[in-house]
């Protein structure tokens, strides 16, 4: 899988190569992470933004610079999804990164001020992702994220790839508690069932368990199931 992030501020990137499981998987070269300045792609690197039309406070991305840069990748490769990382979109879940991990090539773009040029939304991309109802300063913390839930779905990245699938949400269902040892510390203890060593007893435990966190805490998701 290629990523390519279109951003005004790459170094917030810097870190991402170097970053737990996002490492491991472009050491194994299952990734290439590629950011690309944004500034970079304009006729005046100084002005990438401009004031809105209309009026109104803050500064927009003008859509020059993304376009050029979008119209530059494509002719070195064939992109799966173009992805606008902006509070408004379509919150990211389990499923949406599931889908993504199978994608070979994405380019995600990163808004900054008040946003980007509307016809870059309306024309330029295929997708928009949100990580939450609330704002930030920029999309970049927000494209971190999507890379973290998408890389760590790849096979092979993830050394025991059951892990991944037995993570909350991949069934539209919280996960069951989880524990390790030891199993009695100053008076708390692990459940009986799961010292037990009766496995058929062990499952029922986890989905019931499962069953209970969901309503608990995500009650919308257990009206669903």
């Amino acid at each position: 899988m290629r990523i390519d992030i279109l951003t005004l501020f790459p170094e917030v990137f810097d870190n991402l190569n170097s970053f737990s499981i996002i490492e491991k998987a472009i050491k194994s070269k299952k990734v290439k992470i590629v950011t690309h300045n944004l500034r970079d792609y304009a006729k005046d690197s100084r002005h990438v933004d401009d004031s809105p039309y209309g009026g109104g406070p803050g500064m927009i991305i003008k859509i020059e610079p993304i376009d050029n840069c979008i119209n530059k990748l494509k002719t070195a490769n064939n992109y799966d999804d173009i992805i606008y990382l902006t509070p408004d979109g379509e919150i990211l879940n389990q499923k949406n990164s599931n889908y993504l991990s199978t994608r070979e090539n994405l380019i995600l773009l990163c808004g900054h001020y008040k946003g980007v040029d509307h016809r870059v939304r309306e024309h330029l991309i295929t997708k928009e992702i949100s990580i939450g109802n609330y704002v930030l300063s920029g999309g970049e913390l927000p494209a971190a994220i999507l890379c973290d839930s998408i890389i760590r779905l790849i096979p092979g990245v993830i050394g025991d790839e059951s892990s991944a699938l037995s993570d909350s949400f991949q069934d539209n269902i919280v996960s069951a508690p989880i524990y390790t040892r030891p199993a009695d510390y100053k008076g708390l203890k692990v459940p009986d069932v799961l010292i037990s060593g009766h496995q058929k007893e062990i499952e029922k435990w986890k989905d019931e368990e499962s069953i209970k966190r969901t309503k608990l805490l995500r009650p919308k998701l257990f009206d669903n199931l």
